[in-house]
């Protein structure tokens, strides 16, 4: 094969030729001066650019992935989607330079025993192969890829390889640890580590890269060789990369200097935050938790989305019944709502959204939390600190002598904050907090538990809700599926549902990173305290009678609320199986 580079003109034609582009456009294209940097550019990146249609396909646009499938099609080539959740990057950079894969417009994507794959996006150009063998002592299997993703990743992974890299080579002294906190005691204020360029560029690149990847929670994980990072996707972990042990240690460094926690103290936990942007600009804040392991520290970082607030219960996935019983308990001028379930099921979005919505000019809305999760403006937050005794039950005690007409409490863990709630719900006050609870009913065991009286929970409890969070499909793959009655019935019982004519399945595309999932909704469980509740609670309730009368009020289970969501197109048997617990056991 005769090599030919690609160019905007020859490209231009075949897309006219084939009905991908109209000539007119091309003509434009062709004809009009471009700027240095679009000269820089890719053909084909070029076009995408300009966002034009695609004649071919009505109302579609020519996007970097369709000129990628067409260029992969014209080239008799297979289309690599490069996902970088899935790519060693220390193997695939240590392959070929960066200053080769720049030249040729290549980046290796995956590394065997016997081949190596490399993303092109010069199909016709194989000049470089017999090198790549060579150094490689391995068979090149050639992929075409979309020219921006090349572009793109082809910086962030050599750039990430060359930092790593460059931190390993600090210096075996200043990643040593003892030798580190001997430095410190010495007056040193900050690590010299954290301070280090290299370990900055990691530390930037792992944010925006967790931030891209819509993830809600990073672990960095020290390990007896290496560090590993994961990423919380969805309520999913997936590992994302590997470091040496020295970087990882000064990577942690790094982020407990910037959420100002104590640097030489290893021994113990700490908390921290961190505010900083993505790249459009907009504002995320950190809650850093750090936790002494047999490696090192284990660092944990939650993001937290400020346009959570701004969410609607509709996204949320609080709608229709379960909607409008939740309305009907927010709106009472005083009492306890509860909300319950496992850490990272939702509840702290829940009663946020809840607040947001209740904090109008005309009330005081005040909480007390541990941490503050979320800092929102239209209402006063405080944060309880064990280490001066304001704990969540002085914190209710000191807000009940500034006027509140609705106070959060962040969670009710024992008997003097619980009485605190009450005494505040009694004189008048609009009370929210949290339990663990594994679903609603469960929620008035475990105050009787803590000692609350069962007729104060009768005059004082308004409801519970219990929820978790479900993956969502996504809408841009799912396909139509089955389910048997058998698991239908299991899954709804004790009602009698019909099982629903269509239901979908994942698939996995582009837009999913091949999950077949995209974001998450939650599932609710609402028990109103009801007069029929009211009179069943009493020091020797029984959970599985109370669940029976709680149902026949109008409270749908977990598992019933999922079955609507599978229903209605939303989520899938297995994840409503994978969150929900069954009736029985609940």
């Amino acid at each position: 094969m005769i090599d030919r580079i690609l160019e905007l003109r020859n490209c231009l034609d075949d897309l006219v030729n084939e009905g991908r582009i109209d000539r007119g456009d091309a003509n434009l294209l062709s004809g009009t001066p471009r700027t240095r940097d679009q000269a820089l550019m890719h053909p084909l990146a070029f076009i995408a650019s300009q966002n034009l249609d695609d004649p071919s396909r009505p109302g579609a646009k020519l996007t970097d992935e369709v000129l990628a499938q067409w260029l992969a099609d014209k080239a008799k080539l297979p289309l690599y989607h490069i996902d970088p959740l899935k790519i060693d990057v220390a193997k695939v950079t240590s392959i070929i330079s960066y200053a080769f894969a720049k030249r040729h417009n290549i980046l290796c994507v995956e590394v065997n025993s016997e081949e190596v794959t490399i993303a092109v996006a010069q199909p016709f150009m194989e000049d470089w192969i017999p090198q790549v063998e060579q150094v490689s002592r391995r068979s090149v299997r050639k992929v075409v890829a979309s020219p921006a993703d090349i572009a793109r990743y082809m910086v962030e992974f050599y750039s990430l390889s060359s930092s790593i890299s460059g931190a390993r080579g600090i210096g075996g002294q200043s990643t040593n640890v003892t030798n580190f906190e001997q430095l410190l005691e010495l007056g040193t204020l900050k690590d010299p580590e954290a301070n280090d360029q290299h370990i900055v560029n990691i530390v930037d690149w792992l944010l925006q890269y967790a931030f891209d990847q819509r993830a809600s929670d990073i672990h960095i994980e020290p390990r007896r060789e290496v560090g590993k990072i994961r990423f919380r996707i969805d309520g999913i972990l997936h590992q994302v990369y590997e470091m040496p042990s020295a970087v990882t240690t000064a990577v942690v460094s790094r982020l407990k200097v910037l959420s100002r926690m104590n640097v030489a103290e290893r021994r113990k936990p700490q908390d921290g935050r961190v505010k900083t942007k993505r790249a459009d600009e907009s504002e995320v804040e950190l809650r850093l938790s750090t936790l002494p392991t047999a490696f090192g520290e284990k660092l944990v970082m939650r993001i937290f989305d400020p346009e959570v607030l701004l969410r609607s219960f509709n996204d949320l996935g609080l709608v229709g019944e379960d909607f409008a019983m939740w309305q009907k308990m927010m709106k009472s001028p005083h009492g306890i709502i509860l909300v319950t379930g496992p850490t990272g099921s939702g509840k702290t979005t829940t009663l946020y959204s809840t607040l947001k919505l209740l904090a109008t000019s005309e009330v005081n809305v005040s909480t007390v939390e541990d941490p503050i999760e979320m800092v929102e403006d239209s209402f006063n937050q405080t944060q309880v600190n064990p280490q001066i005794d304001f704990d969540f039950a002085s914190g209710i005690r000191t807000l009940m002598r500034q006027d509140p007409d609705i106070i959060m409490v962040g969670e009710i863990r024992d008997l003097e904050t619980a009485q605190m709630a009450v005494q505040a719900a009694l004189t008048g006050h609009l009370v929210l907090s949290t339990l663990h609870t594994n679903d609603a009913p469960s929620a008035i065991n475990r105050l009787l538990d803590l000692g609350v009286p069962s007729f104060l929970i009768k005059n004082t409890v308004l409801g519970v809700m219990a929820q978790r969070l479900v993956r969502t499909l996504c809408p841009h793959c799912k396909a139509e599926g089955k389910i048997s009655t058998a698991d239908w019935e299991a899954l709804v019982q004790p009602w009698k549902a019909p099982v629903p004519k269509v239901i979908y399945e994942p698939v996995g595309c582009l837009e999913c990173r091949n999950t077949g999932y995209l974001g998450r909704q939650g599932i609710y469980e609402i028990l109103p305290m009801t007069q029929p509740v009211q009179k069943y609670v009493r020091n020797d309730t029984d959970i599985s009678q109370l669940r029976l009368i709680a149902m026949k009020e109008g409270m749908r289970t977990l598992r019933l609320s999922g079955a609507q969501k599978i229903a209605s197109g939303i989520t899938t048997l297995e994840e409503v199986l994978r969150v929900a617990p069954p009736i029985d056991t609940q």
